[in-house]
């Protein structure tokens, strides 16, 4: 005897309506998980700083730099140009300071290289409105304007990883509104940035290589060169305080841990392997709806058989 003699059409498209319920319920749940609020990049020590780099610092005219300005591995010379710019901060020269500074960027830039879920955008940003996530580029490139919108939420957080450069152009800008802050804003360049004459920009750069910015370029956060030289001409570089347990960067937890899943970190900041961690609880999700309906199924037929 068929079941399907005691199973009303209506019936049987409320059993199949059952399943795509559950699954529709747990993919959201997936991708609300996934789309949760990313937590702040760890800097550890290098906060303190405005300024770091691995080779030299060079400055040309009167620089200010408003935060601690360090060197490392570099030599005891390899700042230079200060006077005639001016640091608020502590110049560290190859000191055990820098040092560990740079070991926590080092941290903080693989940290962001493999945060996920990540938007691919082209590598234009100017005359772009973008809310909190994470965003990916070959290179990124800024004429015009970028707007980061928090939405009002002041720790919102905000991380593009660039496969290669970052370059802007000069008399470009990034604005940020709704309680953005800067301190929640990261920048994870594979290989070198280059920030235009006159540009304004915004965030914390976290560069592989080196950091060049153009006459008259401004800064509110950070420009830390893992292995390269940093190079200032007139620039002025304002690192915002970032205050514990509203929109600070030293006391969050980093996404990636020794064995992150997602996207893989290389080591040099790039990824590979990425499988999103959604697509598993979507496979998850059908095989609980199968198994839900094939249940209701079988207990139907335990109850016509009886």
């Amino acid at each position: 005897m068929k079941l399907s003699q005691y199973l009303p059409g209506t019936r049987r498209a409320s059993l199949g309506a059952a399943s795509v319920g559950t699954l529709v319920l747990l993919v959201a749940v997936a991708v609300s998980a996934q789309a949760a609020a990313q937590p702040s990049v760890e800097l550890g020590t290098a906060t303190s700083f405005s300024v770091l780099a691995g080779t030299t610092v060079t400055n040309t005219g009167s620089s200010v730099i408003s935060g601690d300005l360090g060197v490392s591995p570099g030599s005891e010379t390899a700042i230079t140009g200060f006077p005639p710019g001016l640091v608020h901060g502590t110049q560290h020269a190859a000191d055990t300071v820098a040092a560990q500074a740079q070991l926590d960027l080092t941290t903080a830039y693989l940290d962001a290289a493999g945060r996920i879920p990540v938007t691919t955008l082209p590598v234009e940003l100017g005359g772009t409105t973008l809310n909190p996530g994470v965003y990916a580029s070959g290179t990124f490139g800024l004429t015009g304007t970028l707007t980061l919108d928090a939405g009002g939420d002041p720790s919102a957080v905000f991380i593009f990883t660039a496969a290669s450069t970052l370059i802007t152009g000069s008399g470009s800008q990034v604005k940020l509104i709704n309680g953005a802050s800067s301190c929640n804003v990261f920048w994870q360049v594979t290989s070198s940035a280059t920030l235009g004459s006159g540009s304004t920009f915004v965030g914390t750069v976290m560069a592989l290589t080196s950091i060049g910015l153009d006459t008259g370029a401004t800064v509110d956060g950070r420009v830390l060169a893992r292995n390269g030289a940093v190079t200032l001409d007139t620039s002025t570089i304002t690192s915002s305080p970032c205050v514990v347990g509203a929109t600070a960067t030293a006391t969050a937890t980093p996404q990636v841990t020794a064995t992150p899943s997602g996207a893989v970190s290389t080591g040099d900041g790039s990824t590979s392997g990425a499988i999103s961690n959604v697509a598993y609880v979507v496979a998850g999700g059908l095989a609980l709806a199968g198994f839900g309906g094939a249940a209701v199924v079988a207990a139907r037929r335990r109850r016509l058989d009886a």
